[in-house]
């Protein structure tokens, strides 16, 4: 664990894992309001944390902000919060079951005072938990700051970020632990898995899925790719011969989703995340409205019409969605006519540097896609905000929603166009190549070395001025200019932008990779270097996360399986106009339309089937999942015979 600080820079009393860090103009009142609600007893409606000032940093300066806090907890208190968010353990019988301190000597890993129960990941999950509990008692405004107005029952914390108050509450992370996970997962190439569960003890479930699914993704594409090699070698001019490949496609993204649900739900189980109950929501930091009475919670808090949040959507957000989409278009058609004039000059005077011209325009259409993608992502954030969703997973899918519609027509729109308008395979082979190329070579570039070099800016000065210090006997940063250190270092955005990038890959490889079968061996190795460049992120870059007890990819997988669908619709219609399929159907095209459609239908009606016959979750975890219900409704019923019992004799 980490050295603590107290505020006077000696040894502090407890291990700090969460900082606290307020606003520089912070009245003193608030913050001691603020400290001694997160010092004091559960019974009188705090959190009962331990909390101390951090210390000056080495050659401390006045532009220092001075209101940062370490946040901790005895661990008989992190226990208890442990029950409090239904945190599940391995039970002493291998399986996964909600922990309690009722019943703490029956977990397999607790041993004497379950000190070292609690991986330090979820420590600081459960401190977070209850920072976000901290509600308002009878306090009108936050003292000193009158016009911050607090209701009762509402979620201090949440109001103090929306009102810039609190600029931010984030886990310190642990400096050996940290080098540990570095080594084993990207300081050393090597062909094997990554270590996800040492990745979910450091950063959380919801992580650690998300590198299995790139892990699983990245492995499910090897097939493809493996095939797809010798077919381009041997088929590089023939664009008739696609048939088998297409077919291929239209197994290959069915199943893979199929099995990684199946995958997901191993993990999850393993994790202790599959069966967990999910929390109630409390309204996002963000959410305004007029006070009144939530019948739900017996509370008065913001409400907002739900009709007036609908009329925002469909008469400001839809029309601007479709204005984006229109501005897609006709830069689509400016990329046309482009490729048209520089197909026309080569056929003029065919060189080899007018050759090396008709990759142009794509390259610029990609960059172009890249950066109205970009915009509009800032702008559907924006849009998103303004609807005032009041829980974080409506804002999520409505975000996640206007983000991937747009980016499905920006990146795809064009390739759909070439296909089955223009229907020129040759240009769809260029213009897929020079698409996908071009984007995984600007996204490595955003992702990876431009954080990369903002941070080290950033961090130069810190070092340089500790480097100075004479008097250190060790490498190491001392905990106050470490916490101020990170404290600087970028926030991690979550999963979304990484979740995105997996999904136009996957549509690449599943849309139109039977025209070009490189597409897969591209994904591969831009997968491999994903890896090492998101774990070097993850540990070099950005502060590191809350874990999130993620059972699942959420919203992504409908996306990944909507994708999968009409990856079935292109690649039928891309083999119904194949030469050799045109080839039975020279006398009607309505009944290559006809047949067509009916084939696509039964693989679709197939797709279903295999939804249904392959289980989201293996059979022996229903099982253990079954057996722990049932053992619970028991339980249940012994403790209210006892009850009853009890009750009886008492009236006797």
């Amino acid at each position: 664990m980490l050295r603590g600080l107290s505020a006077d820079g000696g040894a502090s009393r407890f291990n700090p894992l969460v900082v606290v860090e307020l606003a520089s103009n912070t009245k003193e009142e608030a913050i001691a309001w603020l400290l001694s609600r997160i010092r004091d007893t559960q019974q009188n409606g705090g959190v009962e944390l331990l909390v101390e000032q951090l210390g000056p940093g080495v050659d401390a300066q006045e532009k220092e902000n001075p209101n940062m806090f370490l946040v901790g907890a005895t661990w008989q208190r992190l226990l208890s919060g442990a029950e409090d968010v239904g945190l599940f353990k391995e039970f002493h019988d291998g399986s996964m079951r909600g922990f309690t301190c009722a019943n703490k000597h029956n977990f397999k890993d607790f041993k004497g005072d379950g000190d070292s129960f609690l991986s330090m990941a979820e420590c600081q999950y459960i401190i977070k938990h209850e920072l976000d509990t901290l509600r308002a008692k009878d306090e009108t405004h936050v003292p000193g700051h009158n016009q911050v107005k607090l209701y009762p029952g509402k979620s201090v914390i949440r109001r103090l970020l929306s009102k810039g108050i609190l600029i931010q509450v984030f886990p310190l992370h642990e400096k050996e632990e940290l080098k540990r996970l570095s080594f084993s997962w990207y300081q050393k190439v090597k062909l094997s898995f990554q270590p996800l569960d040492d990745i979910r003890h450091y950063y959380g479930e919801g992580q650690a899925l998300y590198f299995g699914f790139l892990e699983y993704f990245t492995f499910a594409l090897v097939p493809m790719a493996l095939i797809g090699v010798p077919y381009y070698l041997f088929d590089w001019e023939n664009y008739d011969k696609y048939v088998i490949f297409a077919a291929f496609n239209l197994v290959w993204c069915t199943v893979i989703l199929e099995l990684w649900k199946r995958g997901s739900a191993s993990l999850a189980y393993r994790w202790g995340t599959l069966s967990r109950k999910k929390a109630f929501e409390e309204p996002r930091p963000g959410f305004h409205g007029v006070l009144g009475f939530n019948s739900v919670t017996g509370r008065e808090e913001p409400l907002y019409p739900n009709t007036k949040r609908q009329l925002r959507i469909y008469l400001v957000s839809l029309p601007f969605v479709l204005l984006c989409l229109y501005l897609s278009l006709y830069i689509m058609m400016i990329y046309f006519l482009m490729e048209g004039w520089v197909l026309s000059a080569h056929d003029a005077e065919p060189t080899f540097w007018r050759g090396i011209l008709c990759f142009i325009p794509s390259i610029i259409y990609a960059v172009v896609i890249e950066i109205m993608n970009l915009i509009y992502r800032y702008a559907a954030e924006f849009l998103t905000e303004w609807e005032n969703h009041r829980l974080e997973s409506s804002y999520q899918n409505h975000l996640v929603l206007k983000v991937l519609v747009f980016n499905f027509f920006n990146c795809f729109a064009s390739l759909f166009y070439i296909a089955f308008v223009m229907q020129d395979m040759v240009l769809l082979r260029q213009s897929l190549a020079t698409l996908l190329i071009t984007s995984q070579i600007l996204n490595q570039f955003m992702e990876a070395f431009l954080p990369y070099w903002l941070q080290r800016r950033r961090n130069k000065k810190m070092i340089r001025k500790v480097q100075k210090r004479k008097t250190l006997e060790d490498k190491e940063l001392p905990l106050a200019d470490q916490v101020r250190l990170e404290a600087d270092m970028s926030t991690y955005l979550g999963t979304f932008d990484d979740y995105l990038e997996l999904f136009l890959l996957f549509g690449y490889v599943s849309l139109f990779s039977c025209v070009y079968p490189l597409a897969a061996v591209l994904v591969v190795l831009n997968n491999i270097t994903e890896v090492y460049s998101d774990a070097f992120k993850m540990c070099r870059v950005f502060k590191r996360p809350f874990s999130d007890p993620a059972a699942n990819i959420g919203v992504w997988q409908l996306a990944f399986e909507a994708m999968s669908v009409i990856a079935v619709v292109t690649n039928c219609s891309l083999i119904g106009m194949s030469p050799q399929v045109k080839a039975y159907f020279l006398d009607s095209d309505t009944q290559l339309i006809l047949w067509t459609v009916a084939v696509e239908h039964g693989l679709l009606a197939f797709k279903f089937i295999l939804t249904v016959l392959i289980p989201d979750v293996p059979k022996h975890i229903q099982i253990n999942l079954a057996r722990l219900e049932f053992e619970s409704l028991e339980a249940l019923k012994k403790k209210k015979m006892l009850e009853a019992s009890e009750l009886s004799k008492t009236v006797q």
